[in-house]
């Protein structure tokens, strides 16, 4: 019996730090350092609600250009990188280790060098000192640890390969070879003018997509993914492989709201796939409809994983166009998957869930 009442348990802890470790960091440090990391992400969010409004050409006040934005958005994510992920899965989650400390704040510092030190590097341009590049050259390696941190080794190695690739062109083979840059240009131009580190991806996630994150963020803490869940029971959990049918529309609707497919498949997940196993559905196949739905949820309009976003800025195109044009394709997907479900239940015979209101006779 102790058993099998802890194996749901350890489950759900599974399921959680798996969330956590992909959206808001594995740590959750007790006392002064977990109320800093909360009041930083709170400080964090009202610049960003700040900036979005037009309260600092109201007052007359806090009023920053793109550059200086993105210079402090840069900085407070770094530090926040540094101070939730841990650098390995041996690494303490209870606590934040001295060197954590030390390069969140170096890495903060880096981040906002453009913004401390903007009128001064305004005045030359192109012209860096030497103290520049060795901020730049820190700011790119701890940037890249972060990386590494919050997203996996994979993006972090193929921008360390092009980096590497953009200092040794003189010795490529062949049609790789170029004529290089010096490392002072290419610090320049990643860490020292909008061209690099600081140009569109990075404008767009302070313009954009922090926003739509921290509104879907708000919606799932109202309890929006759990009513989203029941809706899609309530119309659709009765009929022939009803929760398949529900899961798919259920992951669809919290994509509306989540730009993230792993926190989708735990929100919904946790809850459909054993109602699908119930009806029939085998646990392959159950985790497949669910990951299925989960992961269209990225082109689910208005998030889509801030690839709207970055359409935006790179096509020229408005963020409406691309919600039009975006949700036709999302919804035939789902409705394809859901037409799959379909077929699957009817081959296998399987029934829906009993209605809690069945029809009088």
């Amino acid at each position: 019996m102790a058993d099998d009442t802890t194996k749901p348990r350890d489950s759900s802890a599974d399921l959680e730090d798996m969330v956590a470790s992909s959206d808001s960091g594995a740590r959750k440090p007790a006392g002064m350092p977990g109320k800093l990391l909360v009041s930083i992400a709170a400080a964090w969010s009202l610049f960003q609600l700040w900036i979005a409004s037009p309260l600092p050409f109201m007052v007359g006040f806090g009023v920053f250009n793109a550059t200086e934005a993105r210079s402090i958005h840069l900085a407070f994510a770094l530090f926040l990188a540094y101070m939730a992920y841990p650098a390995f899965k041996r690494s303490p989650r209870d606590r934040i280790p001295i060197q954590d400390w030390v390069l969140a704040t170096m890495a903060a510092f880096c981040g906002a060098y453009m913004f401390m030190f903007y009128e001064q590097l305004a005045q030359r341009p192109g012209a860096p000192l030497t103290q520049d590049v060795i901020i730049g050259v820190v700011g790119i390696v701890l940037l890249l640890e972060a990386t590494r941190r919050a997203l996996g080794p994979p993006l972090m190695v193929v921008a360390l390969v092009f980096l590497i690739y953009s200092l040794a062109g003189p010795w490529m083979p062949g049609i790789l070879s170029h004529g290089g840059v010096s490392l002072y240009g290419l610090i320049n131009h990643q860490w020292l003018t909008t061209q690099g580190v600081f140009g569109i991806a990075l404008g767009v996630s302070t313009s954009f997509v922090f926003l739509f994150v921290l509104f879907g963020a708000l919606l799932d803490k109202a309890g929006a993914g759990n009513y989203f869940i029941k809706v899609a029971f309530s119309l659709l959990g009765h009929y022939r492989g009803g929760p398949a049918k529900a899961a798919v529309v259920a992951s669809a609707m919290t994509g509306l709201i989540s730009g993230s497919s792993i926190a989708n498949v735990v929100t919904t997940g946790t809850f459909t796939i054993p109602m699908m196993k119930r009806v029939g559905f085998s646990a392959e196949k159950a985790g497949a409809v669910e990951v299925a739905s989960s992961v269209n949820g990225q082109i689910m309009p208005p998030v889509m994983g801030a690839a709207a976003f970055l359409m935006v800025e790179y096509v020229g195109i408005s963020y409406v166009d691309v919600i039009k044009h975006a949700f036709l394709p999302a919804l035939i997907s789902y409705i394809a998957l859901v037409y799959i479900v379909h077929l699957e239940a009817l081959k296998a015979n399987m029934q829906g869930l009993e209605s809690a209101n069945p029809a009088k006779p």
